[in-house]
């Protein structure tokens, strides 16, 4: 608290004062004032950008001894099977199209992000010429959440395909919808047409980013989906990259590093051939994965509803987990576990 003088300068006493030397002006003040405020200002800063960082690390603590692995229960026949604390995952094989564990797998639910499976899917369609430069529309980033670029930016559209599933770019979902041949208007009936031409008989998608929650499916449709998408290479490929670089053309060019969102990617004990992450508050934080079992086939593990980041991609470890540790079991032809 700044103390009051003990006595008072007038005006004019001031003026003499200031112009023999004896009181600093106000530009000579004006400085210190400013250095005192910056520095104050800056302090808190790094005071307030610490105790975020011990929350952060108190919370990830905290997340991760509530996600410990391995966590079974057993079922009513008495078999150890993964205990699951999403709203549902499945675990399908789709050389069999068979389920090998599932909980709540045919309920809708809201999707999120991995809409934008299908967002690929569909403007991949028609073999587009992926080298064609985009320039960025406002509407395209306008409320869009989550992205990293900035009206008026020129990139190709295979710089979109990147944003789209690597970083889950929403204003690069909208962009690729809006060049292609269907237009914004039509992309999202083109979506639906997919679903329905794949037998995705619970999904529906309202926009091709997933920021609205009225993009629904099932465990099983997605698993299902990302089946499918595996076998364009354009996609799987894009999705097993752990980070990529994209150099924008505009009044100043600048590259945009982003890294995936999935993060099985890059660990030894998972084999990714890949993967999609979703979050919105009403779906919950999702994950649809392809994994290659060791020495085996892949299998599609899809984990909707968990209750945070960190707790889908422990989830999907503990259904993987499971199956690794029992593959030659539960892999087995139908006939072959009614003969055990």
């Amino acid at each position: 608290m700044s103390r009051k003088p003990f006595f008072w300068i007038g005006p004019v006493a001031l003026f003499s004062l200031v112009s023999i030397g004896l009181a600093p002006t106000a530009a000579e003040a004006a400085p210190t004032k400013a250095k005192r405020s910056t520095t104050y200002s800056r302090e808190r800063s790094q005071t307030r950008k610490a105790k975020l960082a011990r929350a952060r690390t108190v919370a990830m603590a905290r997340e991760m001894a509530d996600t410990a692995l391995p966590r079974y229960r057993v079922d009513a026949g008495g078999d150890l099977v993964p205990y699951l604390r999403a709203a549902a995952a499945i675990i399908y094989n789709p050389e069999t199209n068979e389920i090998l564990w599932e909980e709540n797998a045919q309920t809708q639910r809201s999707i999120a992000s991995i809409t934008k499976m299908m967002t690929a899917t569909v403007f991949l369609e028609n073999n587009p010429d992926l080298s064609e430069e985009v320039t960025v529309a406002r509407g395209d980033v306008f409320q869009a959440s989550t992205t990293h670029l900035h009206a008026n930016d020129k990139v190709t559209a295979d710089d979109l395909l990147h944003l789209l599933l690597i970083a889950s770019d929403n204003a690069a979902a909208r962009a690729l919808a809006r060049v292609s041949p269907y237009g914004t208007e039509g992309f999202v009936p083109r979506m639906n047409e997919k679903a329905a031409e794949l037998g995705l008989e619970n999904t529906h998608y309202a926009d091709p980013s997933g920021l609205l929650s009225d993009n629904v499916s099932s465990a099983y449709d997605m698993a299902r989906l990302i089946t499918h998408i595996s076998g364009d290479e354009r996609i799987a490929s894009i999705m097993r990259m752990p980070e990529y670089t994209v150099y924008t053309k505009a009044l100043r060019p600048r590259p945009i590093t982003f890294h995936s969102t999935n993060h099985l990617l890059g660990r030894a004990d998972v084999d990714v051939r890949a993967g999609k992450t979703g979050f919105i508050s009403k779906a919950g934080y999702c994950l649809a994965t392809l994994l290659r079992l060791p020495q085996g086939p892949d299998v599609a593990v899809v984990v909707l509803g968990a209750r945070s980041n960190a707790g889908r991609f422990m989830e999907t470890q503990n259904l993987f987990n499971w199956l690794s540790s029992r593959a030659q079991t539960v892999l087995a032809p139908k006939a072959q576990q009614q003969q055990r």
